[in-house]
């Protein structure tokens, strides 16, 4: 019997083939899936506009592995999105890279 917070079968699957150095990216819908992730997995969670949120997503995540650091897409005008702060709550000891967005989506 599973008792972790994490129950999703597919994303269970898909995390026990990662090892040091994969990634994992939490997105919503208007990332470019088809040209920037190749022939990564994907696991689509979508259940109605708004659910499940990316902090509902990574707190399921964080009792299923490590995390070794995290990257965010900044944006252009420089300024820091509220989620950020969501986020080093999430991971208080994780490093959090800044990228630009192209960089991000490469």
């Amino acid at each position: 019997m599973l008792t972790g917070k994490l129950i999703h079968p597919e994303i269970m699957r898909v995390l026990s083939l990662c090892g040091h150095g994969d990634k994992i990216l939490i997105a919503d819908g208007n990332y470019p899936l088809a040209s920037k992730t190749g022939e990564s997995e994907k696991v689509y969670l979508g259940l109605t506009p708004g659910l499940p949120t990316v902090t509902d997503v990574l707190e399921a995540l964080l009792g299923a592995g490590n995390v070794e650091k995290m990257e965010v897409m900044q944006p252009e005008d420089g300024s820091t999105p509220e989620i950020f702060d969501e986020f080093k709550k999430l991971l208080p000891e994780v490093p959090m890279e800044k990228l630009g967005r192209w960089e991000f989506y490469d």
